[in-house]
């Protein structure tokens, strides 16, 4: 270890990052969330259709860990000291302290916010032959729904995730868990005007889904529809996940080029809000997948 124990003032400053009181700061629970923290000091080669991502100067601040965690995760206490992050050993107690865990696993990686511009977002995407999908929160209020979509979107070769202005704060150590180190993975932008954004979207070429339980068109089409090589899965879209409460206002189903609804087959009344975004989520990556297998065909339009 390179640093054993921590100063008062470090713990008060701890504290502070844990209680959401320091803006530029996060933290980061669990053995896996943390070494992706700690990955992303290096960055990620290509993958799939996504582009490599470089490395991320400074994103991780420190990295704590208890004695029984130290020996069962030593690859990544050394990886992380490789890399000049400073490294303290603490006990139990303390480090309980911090965490919003029942049964915390004995690591906590303090980091750098790794939120991006929302031009940053739209920039982003996989090669040229791969239609790019975004996932948009719309005052998605839930930290574990948020870091679920993120996680999904992750998970399902999303090119990023969009918040808007009233949904949870990101870095929200709940959110942060949830997402199990995806807050790294993808460009993610924070505190959008919905309506902005919305604009945004549509000038880059983007497609609007609004997902909701009450929509007119089917997930099941919108994938029968790309198997033809057609429909908004087959180019750039960004599915939009609107409040865990009330669902998406009208209003803003009206900015949206479609609203999607997820066809229940059991007597299940509606999907909650992290499931629903892995369906939609991975309907996107089915159809990426066909698509990038596909032969071109003279003729077809999308």
């Amino acid at each position: 270890m390179t640093v054993t124990g921590l100063s008062k003032a470090r713990w008060g400053a701890l504290r502070r990052v844990a209680r959401g009181k320091v803006p530029d700061e996060m933290l980061v629970e669990g053995p896996q969330a943390a070494a992706e923290a700690v990955a992303a000091l290096r960055g990620w080669p290509a993958h799939g259709h996504l582009p490599p991502v470089p490395p991320r100067p400074g994103s991780l601040r420190q990295l704590l860990v208890t004695p029984a965690a130290a020996e069962r995760h030593a690859a990544l206490v050394a990886d992380a000291e490789a890399l000049g992050v400073p490294t303290a050993v603490v006990g139990e107690a303390e480090l309980a302290e911090l965490t919003a865990t029942v049964t915390p696993q004995g690591v906590v990686a303090v980091a750098a916010v790794p939120w991006v511009p929302a031009a940053d977002v739209l920039g982003a995407g996989p090669v040229p032959a791969a239609p790019r999908t975004f996932a948009v929160l719309a005052e998605v209020r839930d930290p574990g729904n948020a870091g679920t979509v993120i996680r999904c979107a992750d998970a399902s070769g999303a090119s990023g995730v969009l918040a808007t202005a009233g949904s949870v704060d990101l870095a929200n150590t709940k959110c942060v868990r949830a997402s199990v180190g995806s807050v790294f993975h993808l460009p993610i932008a924070v505190r959008q005007d919905f309506a902005a954004l919305a604009e945004a979207l549509r000038a880059a070429g983007v497609v609007l889904l609004a997902a909701d339980g009450h929509g007119d068109t089917a997930t099941d089409e919108l994938l029968d529809d790309a198997a033809a090589g057609r429909g908004p899965l087959v180019g750039d879209h960004a599915w939009v996940f609107g409040n865990e409460a009330w669902g998406m206002p009208a209003p803003r189903r009206a900015v949206c080029d479609a609203v999607v609804a997820i066809p229940p087959y059991g007597r299940a009344e509606s999907l909650n809000l992290a499931t629903a975004s892995a369906v939609c989520l991975f309907a996107s990556a089915r159809a990426r997948r066909a698509g990038l297998h596909r032969p071109v065909r003279p003729g077809l339009t999308g």
